[in-house]
């Protein structure tokens, strides 16, 4: 998958995506990847990869929200989220891969059903980490393979070249992606819909540990 390809196929799935990702199974486990960041008023989180704006309901008020995403198509319906449900939010067009943004500047980074579909979702991790501040969180709600699983099954195999026409690869590891990299997992499990999902919080060393 590659970043012009993505745009193409995001412009196509924004007028559809939010009754998609409003089915009961991804809206619980999107409601739940957030709640475990364990929000407050004042501190400052990123949604990478915002898409039409399915999280934006999800934050706590008094959270000042920044997000970004390849699709301008995308983009513009999360503008008219934020502005229906009356929240400010600072959201604007950009590569995952690079991010707009100095070190340290948030709280907690959320980055629901984005590892699967970047380029290079390694470097998307790393600048998830980057732009953390110490101690800070980051929510992961995706498909990977199973924990602890390095190759794909002959179906897996034989359904992704499907899945990735459609934006979305259905074979990334997730160790894979995180290996190498500085943080901890605070917890890893699956969502009661699909093993094949998991929800995964992390964070960003603060000293020697980091809070849950």
């Amino acid at each position: 998958m590659t970043n012009q390809w993505n745009r193409i196929i995001y412009a196509f799935w924004a007028p559809i995506y939010d009754r998609m990702v409003a089915m009961a199974p991804f809206g619980a486990a999107r409601r739940r990847t957030i709640e475990a960041l364990k929000l407050k008023p004042g501190q400052k989180v990123l949604l990478i990869g915002v898409g039409t704006g399915a999280d934006l309901p999800l934050v706590p008020e008094g959270v000042e929200i920044a997000g970004i995403d390849l699709s301008d198509a995308m983009l513009s319906r999360a503008r008219r989220t934020a502005g229906q449900l009356g929240k400010v939010a600072n959201l604007r067009q950009g590569d995952a891969r690079s991010l707009p943004f100095a070190d340290r500047q948030f709280d907690a980074v959320i980055l629901t059903l984005i590892l699967s579909v970047v380029p290079e979702p390694r470097r998307c991790l790393a600048e998830a980490l980057r732009v953390l501040r110490p101690g800070g969180h980051v929510a992961v709600f995706d498909k990977f393979l199973p924990a602890g699983k390095r190759r794909p099954s002959c179906l897996r195999r034989i359904l992704n070249i499907l899945t990735r026409v459609f934006g979305t690869d259905i074979n990334r590891s997730f160790e894979e992606i995180a290996g190498g990299q500085k943080y901890e997992v605070l917890s890893d499990e699956p969502t009661p819909f699909s093993s094949s999902y998991r929800i995964i919080l992390l964070c960003v060393p603060k000293a020697s540990e980091c809070p849950a």
